[in-house]
């Protein structure tokens, strides 16, 4: 690992981790057609999405604190159900908690719910994912994929939906798409947006769904790998090149989230589909020509 290498993979991780380009895609056409290959080492890559995750900790500091401060709630409401219910006496109904009482329980709900299937399908296709990578048509028409989807969620009619109005069925069927996202080609944030914006999300909302459902997905991934970085040997020198590389992805991921922002406000993401497109049909191109 070089200094240089650590910088450019920090940016690709930030830029790509959060604007609807799919950092996967990028990589595999790097790899096959120019013969470039950023790949790093297993440490490397958990290290540079904790920087990413730094970046959205910080962008949504004050809506996370208080969903965990709401989902320690909800285990301590549910705690005191169980010994209501234990205790309850006979030929008495018992007066129940209500456990989602609020509208970040019902965020914390519906992150919960979304997490499922992701897990399911990401932990279901992960070699599937892998191979895929390895075939540059794959990326390709996922590109393809992807610019339909961003055209798709400049079209469909602004909604309001926020928490309370979100039904779980929204939650899940969202976890899904994030699990298929894993292919690549398949913009993570892209993806899930659109799919917020179809369920008739408040925009903001949908940016913000989108961002910090993705936390547990990327930590999950991120321990699953812990065990195979075990063997790497890094010298004290890459140790610092690592902690630059996360700065860097997170200082850019910051900036990228902010953009979105803008971007969903302002109808911004035809540049993005128009450019997915324009990879994708010249990614599948270069499959047949080489």
């Amino acid at each position: 690992m070089t200094l240089w290498k650590a910088i450019v993979m920090g940016i690709v991780q930030g830029l790509t981790e959060f604007l609807p380009v799919s950092s996967s895609a990028h990589l595999a056409i790097l790899k096959n057609i120019l013969n470039i290959d950023l790949g790093s080492g297993i440490l490397f890559d958990i290290i540079l999405h904790l920087g990413t995750l730094t970046a959205i900790c910080i962008a949504y500091w004050q809506d996370i604190s208080k969903m965990v401060q709401e989902g320690i709630g909800i285990l301590v409401d549910c705690v005191k159900n169980i010994q209501i219910f234990l205790n309850k006496e006979e030929g008495k109904a018992p007066r129940y908690i209500k456990i989602v009482n609020s509208t970040y329980r019902k965020f914390v709900m519906l992150v919960l719910v979304s997490i499922i299937p992701t897990g399911v399908i990401g932990f279901a296709t992960k070699e599937l994912v892998e191979a895929a990578d390895q075939l540059l048509i794959i990326p390709g028409i996922c590109l393809l994929i992807t610019s339909a989807l961003l055209s798709l969620s400049e079209r469909v009619p602004e909604g309001n939906k926020l928490p309370k109005k979100i039904s779980y069925t929204n939650g899940f069927l969202i976890g899904i798409v994030q699990g298929i996202a894993t292919l690549p080609g398949i913009s993570r944030s892209g993806s899930t947006i659109t799919a917020c914006m179809v369920s008739g999300f408040d925009k903001r909302f949908a940016v913000k769904f989108s961002f910090i459902m993705s936390i547990p997905a990327i930590l999950g991934a991120a321990i699953l790998e812990i065990k195979d970085a075990f063997g790497e040997q890094i010298v004290a020198k890459e140790w610092i090149y690592y902690l630059v590389g996360a700065v860097v992805a997170g200082v850019v991921g910051y900036a990228c989230i902010r953009t979105m922002l803008v971007l969903i406000k302002n109808k911004g993401f035809y540049i993005f589909s128009a450019y997915c497109f324009i990879v994708g049909s010249v990614t599948v191109g270069a499959f047949f020509i080489l």
